[in-house]
């Protein structure tokens, strides 16, 4: 659905100014193309402020949850604030109105007994015997893109595009390109490091993929692996190590490589920067794991917790 003009200049101002990526601009399209189609013939630009209030009550008889609801409001908010910016209106009809208070909830983690068995269960896959050349890649690749992935928490958009020369650096530092082109450095174990250059050295003995210059490489249009079909081989892992799939997925080791560093008394500072957050406020959903680990550290050193 076209939504118009002004949302295609809003859009154009996102990627411009303020470097959003691709997935965002996406995003941000497809929760305006929504508000657009329930206000019907009406243009977008000339919504008014009960009909943004109509358009929440709708969403919530859809069932759509107070974070979505929150999430849509943020897209109309911006949306309405550049037109008024721009001259596009005389007044922003999103001004008086408030986001529904979101529950607070806790991002799904691994716990690391279960990422070992996940990665146990990938590395166990390399050493069976195979069908065929193509299955010794998938099942390199695969425990390559959990090593990887548990020891850098990258996002899996910044996984999968991994450059192949990542694989050739002995450094244990690697350069990440992550949103809107901000670069970072992340560490890489000595698990990651020896299983890239695995998989690379596979690649070459098999004479798959020379010329490609991604580390995970694929015959889709993106030319690498995209972040679904990971998605779907992770879930396809999780099953085989006996965990359930539905709670795992890259984000939620994203999630467990936080909570883990956490846990052993990283600085939430450090994994703000490891993970790539602009602002520490992201970050602080972990901040249950330091409760936890206060409460912990109380209950075993303090005399009167003994008692």
């Amino acid at each position: 659905m076209a939504a118009g003009f002004d949302l295609e200049n809003f859009l154009e101002m996102l990627a411009a100014e303020r470097g959003a990526a691709e997935n965002t601009l996406a995003g941000y399209r497809r929760d305006l193309e929504d508000f657009s189609g329930f206000l019907g013939r009406r243009k977008l630009a000339d919504a008014r402020a009960e009909d943004l209030t109509a358009y929440l009550g709708d969403l919530t008889r859809r069932g759509f949850a107070e974070s979505s609801q929150a999430r849509r409001l943020s897209a109309l908010k911006q949306f309405y604030k550049f037109l008024y910016a721009e001259g596009s209106r005389e007044d922003d009809p999103t001004r008086t109105l408030s986001a529904p208070k979101k529950r607070a909830g806790l991002p799904k983690v691994l716990s690391m007994e279960e990422v070992d068995r996940l990665i146990e269960t990938a590395r166990a896959e390399t050493l069976k015997p195979q069908k065929s050349a193509a299955a010794r890649l998938r099942a390199q690749r695969m425990y390559t893109l959990i090593e990887v992935l548990y020891a850098t928490g990258l996002r899996v958009s910044e996984l999968v595009a991994l450059p192949v020369t990542a694989a050739f650096r002995d450094a244990r530092l690697i350069e990440i390109r992550g949103k809107g082109g901000k670069e970072r450095l992340v560490p890489l174990s000595y698990a990651a490091q020896a299983a890239m250059k695995d998989y690379v050295g596979l690649r070459a003995a098999e004479g798959a993929f020379d010329k490609s210059p991604w580390l995970f490489p694929s015959h889709g249009d993106s030319g690498h692996l995209t972040r679904q079909h990971f998605g779907r081989d992770l879930k396809d892992l999780a099953i085989a190590a006996g965990l359930d799939a539905s709670k795992v997925s890259p984000h939620v080791l994203r999630h467990a490589f936080a909570s883990h560093l956490l846990q052993n008394g990283a600085d939430l500072r450090v994994v703000q920067q490891l993970l790539g957050h602009a602002d520490i406020s992201t970050t602080q959903i972990y901040t249950h794991v330091l409760d936890e680990r206060l409460r912990e550290l109380v209950e075993s050193a303090h005399p009167l917790a003994r008692k």
